[in-house]
């Protein structure tokens, strides 16, 4: 199995993958789209995706690229984010001036920043900066930046989890090209559908009444433009069960009933992290 994942080696999405898929060959893309457009050419390509994150919310322009690609979720992954500070072998803590990482690490570590003094440099990712730091020599500078880069890069963690919020958690999907889903029996799941709306009064409301009548719960509703148009919206929706429930049937055809176009995005099992 050869997952994708966007970043740096040693960035957070692969520590997730190695997670969910320990076996797995690992791949970097430098972007989002890359991954997505790889996934879409070859139907034995995984992705892994971060889509949201318990602090800083919805990862930008993913909901787009689920749109453009229709790519298959087969499963969804919490990972805990735990942010440590790092440098070069033998680097005093007291030595460094300098912290290097992405801006949401930065913003998410300012406790242990202000207690030592010191300067923040914003880069692209938080593995870029471990290994920037390793392959320049930087001794005055320290990055922040999981444990997987500390080892892939050679340095040392002078403090491991730093983050200011110890409930920082980013929700990834697993997606690919082929369509498939779990058989229906009793557990959770989540269908998942990207729909938009028909230019009506009350359309939104109306597409949500087959919910609330079939006794449905949504545990997303997320809204995003349509970027030709500002004037009608697509909407990110995950729906608390699986696909074959006659319930969650009539609920999408009551749905259908007031769309212009509806798209299932997968059917999957609910990870086991929603009932902590």
């Amino acid at each position: 199995m050869k997952i994708l994942y966007q970043g740096t080696k040693g960035a957070y999405s692969q520590l997730a993958a190695q997670e969910v898929y320990p076996k797995a060959e690992t791949i970097s893309c430098k972007t989002f789209e890359e991954c997505f457009n790889k996934c879409s050419e070859e139907e034995n390509l995984k992705s892994i995706i971060p889509v949201e994150n318990s602090i800083a919310g919805r990862v930008a322009d993913i909901q787009y690229l689920m749109n453009k690609y229709k790519l298959q979720i087969y499963a969804e992954h919490f990972h805990k984010v735990s942010h440590n500070l790092m440098s070069l072998p033998g680097i005093k803590i007291k030595d460094i001036k300098n912290v290097r990482s992405h801006s949401q690490a930065i913003s998410q570590c300012q406790k242990v920043i202000n207690e030592n003094n010191l300067e923040p440099i914003i880069a692209a990712d938080t593995a870029g900066s471990a290994k920037f730091i390793s392959e320049n020599f930087k001794k005055d500078e320290a990055a922040i930046a999981s444990s997987l880069a500390a080892k892939i890069y050679n340095l040392d963690i002078l403090q491991s989890n730093i983050e200011d919020d110890k409930k920082n958690v980013t929700r990834f999907l697993i997606m690919g090209k082929k369509a498939e889903h779990p058989e229906f029996k009793k557990e959770k799941y989540i269908t998942s559908c990207i729909f938009k709306v028909k230019d009506k009064p009350a359309a939104l409301y109306k597409c949500l009444g087959g919910f609330a009548t079939n006794n449905i719960s949504l545990s997303k509703l997320e809204s995003f433009s349509d970027q030709s148009s500002f004037e009608q919206y697509l909407f990110l929706c995950d729906i608390m069960g699986h696909i074959e429930d006659p319930k969650v049937q009539k609920s999408l055809e009551e749905l259908g009933f007031h769309t212009v176009s509806l798209d299932i995005l997968g059917v999957y099992k609910a990870s086991p992290f929603r009932n902590i």
